[in-house]
């Protein structure tokens, strides 16, 4: 299966201007780029055959090395295209940069469990990331089996995905206008999630209805999967680490 790693972004970021790199993704962890790290955890899984980078390399190049490099598109839909035209696989794991933790042992198991669908979609439950790193600051949305945050793996059915892009495009052209989105999304699955009254299986539901291809929401135990580094201070969950799970 081949894998996209979507590690595009912009040297005015905050945190891409702090360490004076061209994107968040090569801000330094523990001495090394931050994505490197998500391309190690493809490169340590046996299921993940090519590896797709898009987005700005360090000077010296990356370690270890995508097969293909692919320049920044300018936005994570037209970074994800890119990749996506290069992958030749019919499914794709794509994941995010800018999470270091990720690990092959959670990539496998995302892989090993997931349903058949157009999309895939990792969901953590915030007790699993709080018995891992208590008190760290997330995003999370209550449902009805409980309260989680979201992954930083995607799991893609390319040829059926491609019927959900233009959805994709409207939905991030709407972000900065919540009014629109909301109508797009609908009032009444907004406010049942505002009140935690969302079950996951009406959630696929919407997501179905609006994209036009099954999608699925898959529950992982792996905290490893809904973190990432988004700001300053999400570094200091880095300190104490040590070496990384996998071998760094």
């Amino acid at each position: 299966m081949d894998a996209v790693v979507l590690a595009g972004g912009s040297p005015d970021d905050p945190l891409a201007a702090r360490y004076g790199v061209a994107a968040k993704t090569l801000v330094p962890v523990h001495g090394r780029p931050m994505v490197a790290y998500t391309l190690e955890a493809l490169r340590a899984t046996p299921e993940v055959g090519r590896v797709v980078y898009v987005g700005p390399a360090p000077e010296g190049g990356l370690s270890p090395e995508p097969d293909v490099l692919l320049p920044d598109h300018g936005s994570m839909i037209a970074n994800l295209e890119a990749g996506l035209e290069e992958a030749v696989t019919p499914r794709v794991l794509v994941a995010s940069g800018d999470n270091p933790f990720i690990t092959a042992e959670a990539v496998r198991w995302l892989l090993n469990h997931a349903p058949d669908a157009a999309l895939v979609y990792p969901i953590v439950p915030k007790e699993a990331v709080e018995r891992r790193w208590p008190g760290m600051r997330r995003t999370y949305a209550r449902l009805r089996e409980g309260t989680f945050t979201g992954g930083n793996l995607i799991l893609l059915d390319k040829a059926l995905f491609a019927r959900a892009l233009p959805m994709a495009r409207k939905i991030v052209a709407l972000r900065k206008s919540p009014l629109a989105l909301a109508r797009l999304i609908g009032f009444g699955v907004l406010l049942k999630l505002l009140f935690g009254r969302l079950s996951v299986a009406e959630l696929e539901q919407r997501a179905e209805r609006l994209f036009g291809v099954p999608m699925r929401a898959l529950v992982t135990p792996y905290p490893e999967v809904g973190v990432d580094a988004d700001e300053e201070e999400d570094f200091k969950w880095f300190e104490g680490e040590g070496s990384h799970a996998n071998g760094a």
